[in-house]
C-alpha cells in the first residue's frame, strides 16, 4: 500500500480548516503513514474466528439498580442557594441568550 502523500495531507488539512506549513505537511504525512501502517497490521492479525469487540475484556454493569429512596424536597435542596426561581437554582447568564 503506498504511503499517504503530501497532497493528501494538504487536502485533509483544507477539509479540517487547518493551515499547515510546508514542513508540517511532510511531518504529518510521515506520521499518518505510520498510523495507517499500524492499523493495517492490526487488521492482518484479526482472523475470521475472532469476533469484533470494543474492549479486550468483557464489561459488566457495575451500577446499582435504580430505586426510589427518601431524599430532599425542592425547598430543602434550594434552602442554601443564593438565588432560586421556579424550584431551580438561579445562576448568572453566561451565553448572552434570552
Amino acid at each position: 500500500m503506498p504511503g499517504i502523500t503530501r497532497e493528501e495531507v494538504a487536502h485533509l488539512a483544507r477539509l479540517s480548516r487547518l493551515e499547515l506549513q510546508a514542513e508540517e505537511l511532510d511531518h504529518f504525512a510521515e506520521q499518518l503513514d505510520v498510523i495507517i501502517g499500524a492499523v493495517a497490521r492490526v487488521s492482518e492479525v484479526a482472523g475470521q474466528d475472532v469476533p469484533p469487540t470494543s474492549h479486550p475484556l468483557p464489561l459488566t454493569n457495575v451500577m446499582r439498580a435504580d430505586e426510589v429512596r427518601p431524599s430532599l424536597t425542592p425547598d430543602q435542596a434550594l434552602s442554601g442557594a443564593p438565588a432560586a426561581e421556579e424550584q431551580r437554582f438561579r445562576v448568572p447568564q453566561i451565553l448572552g441568550e434570552d
